[in-house]
């Protein structure tokens, strides 16, 4: 199989691309594929960029090739990581929304038209439930994953290991939703390896902290207004002293911020999750992760992208995984995904 990476000499792309070829992921014989603009720098550094990794991997590294036009996308698996980040004056999940769009238009029109018809698309960039929505109109909702919900999820499972003094393979538990601040976490959804049911709904309520899920949304924007003072003020080890401190399901979405808005940005995590469901799609596992796809009324009746537990296999998401929430949950995902709409809404009216 072959595998495209979509903005390989931006940051996170070029990341992706080197722990790809790194951890041997792609046989020789197999083609990595690294897309860049024509225009600017990118095309030189990408040239560049393969010769150095021929160079570093010579006995493992596959068939490395550059693209810099849409239409010359050829892979079984390809990765979006291309378009614009927050920085600068883009702060807000609206204004790349704004930017994105057309990036989003043109690289699915044009794998629409020149591609093989069973591409798998993996979705990094943000906001990546409008990219899922855009690429699934073009090629097919159950050929489109974003890969926030996946991150998300990891995160949350390894906060909550960190608080109880074990391994994160031993903690189950999903965040569905929005990968940002409208993410939702399903701690119905958790379960501790070893533990009797008792001893889970104890470990539960001491990691919530007496916490409502309801509140979440709130408590996210009151916890990013403390650490932003911080910031503002350079305290970074604050910041993230701070953060350690609050439970599991807000650090989750508040560390991220900080280690963005601290310079080191979140590259290294996003690629690892990346690579991690690029090499099960190669392998051909199947297995259930949380992603964001477009739904069409299996999970909860909700019809737009959003992050849900889903069944990959190396042809794409088969089937949403069922949830029994608890039903303060189930409103907070019906909220989340109304909020959703609206800024879909708002964008398809200019």
């Amino acid at each position: 199989m072959d595998v495209s990476i979509l903005g390989a000499s931006g940051d996170c792309g070029r990341e992706i691309v080197s722990q790809l070829v790194a951890l041997g992921a792609l046989m020789p014989t197999e083609r990595l594929q690294l897309v860049g603009r024509s225009t600017g720098r990118s095309g030189q550094i990408l040239y560049g960029l393969c010769s150095d990794l021929s160079d570093a991997y010579a006995e493992k590294a596959p068939v490395l090739d550059v693209a810099l036009a849409p239409e010359e996308i050829v892979a079984d698996v390809i990765v979006m990581a291309a378009g614009a980040t927050v920085s600068g004056e883009l702060t807000s999940r609206a204004q790349l929304a704004e930017v994105n769009l057309a990036i989003f238009e043109t690289y699915a029109q044009a794998i629409a038209q020149h591609g093989y018809g069973h591409e798998v698309l993996l979705i990094v960039t943000n906001p990546v439930e409008l990219a899922v929505e855009v690429f699934s109109r073009h090629l097919g909702r159950h050929r489109v994953i974003g890969v926030g919900a996946y991150s998300d999820s990891l995160r949350f499972r390894r906060e909550i290991a960190a608080d109880l003094g074990i391994r994160r393979q031993l903690v189950q538990g999903f965040i569905v939703g929005e990968h940002g601040e409208g993410m939702v976490p399903l701690w119905s959804t958790v379960q501790i390896h070893g533990m009797t049911s008792g001893e889970l709904r104890e470990a539960r309520r001491w990691l919530q902290r007496q916490r409502s899920v309801s509140q979440f949304p709130q408590e996210v924007a009151q916890e990013k207004q403390v650490v932003m003072a911080l910031l503002k003020q350079g305290k970074i080890p604050q910041a993230y002293s701070y953060v350690d401190s609050l439970p599991p399901d807000l650090r989750v979405v508040v560390k991220p911020f900080v280690t963005h808005m601290s310079g080191a940005k979140t590259i290294a995590a996003t690629a690892n999750v990346t690579v991690d469901l690029v090499q099960n799609l190669l392998e051909g596992r199947e297995i259930v992760v949380s992603g964001q796809v477009q739904l069409d009324g299996e999970f909860y009746g909700l019809r737009t992208p959003f992050g849900v537990p889903i069944v990959v296999t190396p042809k794409g998401w088969t089937q949403v995984v069922p949830l029994q929430l608890w039903a303060e949950e189930a409103d907070l995902v019906q909220e989340m995904a109304a909020q959703i709409n609206r800024l879909q809404e708002a964008l398809q009216r200019g």
